[in-house]
């Protein structure tokens, strides 16, 4: 007869410990033990600041300097890419620019949409809890994150592909991870505070870490953009977005009229005008004594936004120096049965990219046949009327301590700020996307 003996269990010395929850996430069972890579940024008062300077004082082997964006941030994106973390391959679409004035990008995506996150809320409304139970980046294995992204506190900018102690993951750790299912090169999401689950709303903390961003990236083709609730954002736990894209966007063509403010508004050096000439009426906010000032006057004026139920996108801009505000309707005019079965059909979501001139489209006829006229057309069903606009606008005054010069001797201060200015020449496109992944035309 057959006979099992029992034996005691012996672990290998070699067998590997399991760490967390065993999945190797972002949560709180497995990010604090984690060895993930830190780049801690220097803290700059203005843009003008370098952000990497020399720092021999540094007791740290582990500390290195390391260009941000080039090495760092795409390089990254590119081992991801060589792992086969992404659902396609964003760099095989084809994208082109449209004749006409402005230049819209047209890029086609014809899978994004199948393969993309649904949405998992009401869109109508842009302040939500946080659900734990629904996707939330929490869930994200870390091989998708590319690194940990903290105010340095000893002033430097620095890379750490091993975080010292005092800088280990707590509660206040902001996280890059790459985007799975990516617009364009180099698409990653930043994620503040991520072990506190905060929902998709902004706050002054969150957005200053954002321009902060921006401002270490230092390139005029790396923009952030946000998507509110009700906006097209698909999740519902605080993210930005951001991409490299070597032409300029066709909001940043667009031209702007300033709008004339008070002179005790004008203590913060920030500058606010209205965009012109552009189907997507919107606020541009540029300047600034430092770059919080900025920073504060636009994370207040989209807490009003939020607070007032009132969707928008927001693009950051030339490095963090402009900032576009674009409160939306798209939503609830779908909801009224106000938007056309031929824009429906195209399944075009018009979030921050597309408003901005990017146009992420779905399907090869309307690829084939994009011009200037079908992109405008497609955009402009997104905006605020005119005069909703105005009321919007005085909303945002009011919660950002913006003051409009109403009365005549502040306007006659103020005559040179009261006309439409043209947008800054655009910078030489750059070199650092491979060949063959856009097309212009």
């Amino acid at each position: 007869m057959l006979t099992i003996k029992r034996v005691p269990t012996v672990l290998s010395n070699y067998q590997e410990e399991i760490v967390g929850c065993g999945k190797n996430c972002l949560g709180k069972c497995c990010l604090p033990v984690s060895t993930l890579p830190l780049y801690a940024f220097k803290k700059m008062e203005s843009f003008n600041e370098k952000s990497v300077t020399p720092d021999n004082n540094s007791n740290s082997e582990e500390a290195s300097q390391i260009d941000f964006l080039n090495t760092l941030l795409l390089g990254q994106w590119e081992d991801r890419v060589a792992r086969g973390l992404f659902r396609y391959d964003v760099t095989a679409c084809e994208t082109k620019v449209i004749e006409g004035k402005y230049g819209f990008v047209a890029q086609l995506n014809e899978g994004r949409h199948l393969k993309k996150r649904p949405t998992e809320f009401r869109v109508d409304r842009v302040l939500q809890p946080f659900d734990g139970k629904k996707f939330n980046f929490t869930k994200v294995g870390q091989e998708e994150a590319l690194f940990r992204f903290e105010e340095n506190p000893e002033g430097a900018s620095k890379y750490f592909g091993k975080a010292p102690a005092d800088l280990s993951v707590d509660e206040s750790s902001n996280v890059v991870v790459i985007n799975v299912s990516p617009i364009e090169y180099g698409h990653v999401l930043l994620i503040p505070r991520v072990l506190e689950c905060l929902p998709q709303r902004i706050d002054e903390q969150s957005f200053l870490l954002a321009l902060h961003m921006a401002a270490e990236a230092g390139s005029p083709y790396f923009r952030l953009g946000y998507n509110s609730l009700g906006a097209f954002a698909t999740i519902n736990h605080l993210h930005f977005q951001a991409y490299f894209l070597s032409v300029p966007f066709p909001v940043e063509k667009a031209p702007t009229k300033r709008i004339p403010t008070s002179k005790s508004s004008q203590k913060s050096g920030v500058k606010v005008s209205s965009l012109m000439d552009y189907p997507v009426r919107g606020l541009v906010f540029e300047g600034g004594n430092t770059l919080k000032d900025l920073s504060d006057v636009v994370a207040k004026s989209c807490i009003c936004l939020q607070e007032n139920n009132i969707p928008f996108n927001v693009l950051i801009s030339d490095s963090g120096r402009r900032i576009f505000v674009f409160p939306q309707c798209y939503a609830e005019k779908q909801a009224l049965g106000e938007v056309s079965q031929e824009l429906l059909d195209t399944q075009v979501n018009p979030a921050v990219w597309e408003i901005s001139g990017h146009m992420v489209l779905k399907r090869k006829k309307d690829y084939d046949e994009a011009s200037e006229d079908y992109a405008w057309r497609l955009l402009e069903v997104v905006s605020l009327s005119e005069e909703r606009l105005e009321e919007v606008k005085a909303y945002i005054f009011e919660a950002a301590g913006l003051v409009d010069a109403d009365d005549e001797a502040e306007n006659d201060n103020n005559d040179d700020e009261d006309m439409v200015t043209s947008a800054p020449a655009p910078p030489k496109p750059a070199q650092l996307v491979p060949q063959g992944c856009l097309v212009l035309q």
